[in-house]
């Protein structure tokens, strides 16, 4: 498939459209992009082959989920062997309340996006579980007050 600077006005509004709404159907995609369904659904098709697209997912409310809290932590590592990387990535990856993790520069090396309840139960997950992993060398913790602006939407 091609590259993204290849991609051509159609497959450009499909993925944008599909950003914003991924229940959109063929018909309805091909009806805001100005082609048939049978092209949208090939070009749909050969989106999701080229890695373009990848899975489709559901949004949930994190506050209707008690899950309102968000702590931005930043993680600096005993050694940068990348042994110890890699087991600090998996032990990321299998934890639910990281939802995102980010290998740094500068004088951080990890930037975690971590949803929790509350306080208590941030403090519970960073003091009984994060320090606790061998990795580990030291944190510093930033509570989000508000979230002005989220989106999975990236500019096409």
């Amino acid at each position: 498939m091609k590259q993204d600077h290849l991609l051509d006005p159609i497959d450009r509004r499909i993925v944008a459209l599909l950003q914003d709404d991924a229940t959109l159907s063929h018909a309805d995609l091909a009806e805001r992009v100005g082609a048939s369904a049978a092209s949208c659904w090939r070009r749909v098709k050969a989106l999701e082959t080229a890695g373009v697209l990848r899975r489709t997912v559901r949004l949930v409310d994190p506050v209707a989920v008690r899950r309102g809290v968000n702590v931005l932590c930043n993680i600096r590592m005993r050694s940068h062997a990348i042994e110890a990387r890699q087991a600090f990535e998996r032990f990321v990856d299998d934890r639910p309340e990281v939802v995102e993790c980010f290998s740094m520069s500068g004088d951080w090396d990890y930037l975690l996006r971590i949803v929790v309840a509350d306080v208590a139960d941030y403090n519970s997950f960073l003091m009984l579980t994060l320090l606790g992993h061998p990795g580990v060398a030291g944190a510093s913790s930033h509570f989000a007050l508000s979230m002005t602006k989220y989106t999975t939407a990236l500019p096409i």
